[in-house]
């Protein structure tokens, strides 16, 4: 019986420590690497820029004629009506210059009346042969000068009292005073460009955004595409709008060539005012529910004992295929062994062959299917592994994986060697060569 609880004990001390050894192995395999998990969830892929908020439907108001403002009837923020009187100009000059008008155009009336008769009189002596033909015709010119002047009096007469009328400054359009640029009292000129009194916006429900785009992304963006923006005053509050129109014309600045897209976006909450800087994202791409590993595992490089363990592995594995599938393997590939081309981990031949990113990247939002990346992975046991896989969009910092075999969300993927691994591997190879 004493024997039996020996062997009993000894078995179980011997499974204890082949648990222990083999559990140790297995934590100092894993140790030697930094992973990272695939995960699933969402990804889009969004081209960022910068813009200016304006309202839809804005109306400079100004002046066509000179004076002083002798009253202001709106302030900013009001609501105002077509044709409701915003500003009055002191009329005093105004009206003077419609009284010299009318006393010119009745000057001018009684010369072309008394050249009438004049005209009449030698008519009627012409007929009769009493004056010559040039006399009669002095008196048809002087005639017509009569009525040419009369005709420019009442022209005169016409223009001060539309002065007059404009001197009543009223505003075009309904809608909202967003700016007040006069105050009683002020002189404004209209000698040679019209100065700006307000500015009425038609509708602050609806707002536009001007958004910068660079040239290397303007493709990328279309007419009705969907946009988040924010602005600084709200920068928990998310705002959505839409693309209307591009712009062909581009515009430089500091050798930086960008063109603007026009984005309607809905105001019903007030929040926004114009001139705020928006900061907008134009939704290129989205992915909904699909496996996603960080961009930092194509990074990775293997070290040199590391593929020296992976073609070892790789050679054990095709010494224990059956003939027949080793066979197939040959005639479909180039003749070496998975693991063992050439170059090394250096170059993009190689299992680990990536250089920073998934190959075929482009630009910021890629969006193409790109074929034959490869991640190295991480097992329970330690082992790892060279996984080719198929993968989709990116946003710069996630990728998509569209496909790749034992892929499942938890799968741990390498990004770097430790960095106690590191020195370990740096000090063996310098033992290695005698140093």
């Amino acid at each position: 019986m004493k024997r039996l609880i020996v062997i009993a004990i000894a078995a179980v001390a011997a499974v204890l420590v082949i648990w222990y050894v083999v559990g140790r192995d297995g934590e100092a395999a894993a140790s030697r690497y930094e992973t990272v998990e695939i995960e699933r969830g969402d990804l889009e892929n969004v081209i960022s820029s910068t813009g200016t908020l304006s309202a839809v439907g804005t109306v400079e108001v100004g002046t066509q004629v000179s004076g002083t403002i002798s009253g202001v009837l709106v302030d900013y923020n009001e609501s105002v009506r077509k044709g409701q009187v915003l500003a009055v100009l002191d009329t005093t000059m105004l009206s003077a210059s419609v009284r010299q008008a009318s006393a010119e155009v009745m000057r001018s009336e009684a010369q072309y009346d008394q050249m009438a008769r004049d005209y009449g009189r030698e008519h009627d002596l012409r007929e009769g042969n009493l004056i010559s033909e040039q006399e009669f015709l002095d008196a048809q010119t002087l005639l017509d000068t009569g009525h040419a002047s009369l005709i420019s009096a009442k022209a005169s007469l016409d223009r001060a009292r539309a002065n007059l009328r404009y001197a009543v400054i009223r505003s075009p359009i309904d809608g909202t005073v967003i700016m007040r640029n006069v105050e009683p009292g002020q002189t404004v000129a209209a000698s040679f460009s019209t100065p700006t009194l307000f500015v009425i916006a038609e509708d602050l429900s609806e707002m536009e955004i001007h958004a910068q785009v660079d040239e290397s992304d303007i493709g990328a963006i279309e007419v009705g595409q969907e946009v988040r923006f924010t602005v600084e005053a709200y920068i928990d509050e998310m705002f959505e709008g839409t693309v209307r129109q591009i712009w062909l014309q581009p515009q430089t600045v500091q050798n930086v060539v960008t063109y603007t897209a026009v984005v309607d976006a809905a105001n019903e909450k007030g929040l926004l005012y114009p001139g705020m800087t928006a900061t907008t994202d134009f939704v290129i791409d989205e992915r909904h529910d699909v496996l996603l590993v960080p961009n930092a595992a194509f990074r990775f490089q293997p070290s040199d004992e590391m593929m020296e363990e992976f073609r070892a592995r790789m050679q054990k594995r095709m010494e224990n295929l059956p003939d027949s599938t080793r066979a197939k393997m040959g005639r479909r590939g180039d003749g070496k062994q998975p693991g063992a081309q050439s170059g090394g981990h250096g170059g993009q031949s190689g299992p680990g062959g990536n250089s920073g990113g998934p190959p075929g990247m482009s630009g910021a939002h890629g969006g193409q299917q790109w074929g034959g990346t490869r991640l190295w992975i991480l097992g329970e046991d330690g082992d790892f592994d060279a996984v080719r896989i198929d993968v989709g969009a990116t946003d710069g910092r996630m990728t998509e994986i569209v496909s790749g075999r034992g892929i499942e969300e938890g799968t741990q993927v390498i990004t770097k060697v430790s960095e106690e691994a590191a020195r370990g591997s740096t000090a063996s190879r310098a033992l290695r060569r005698g140093i």
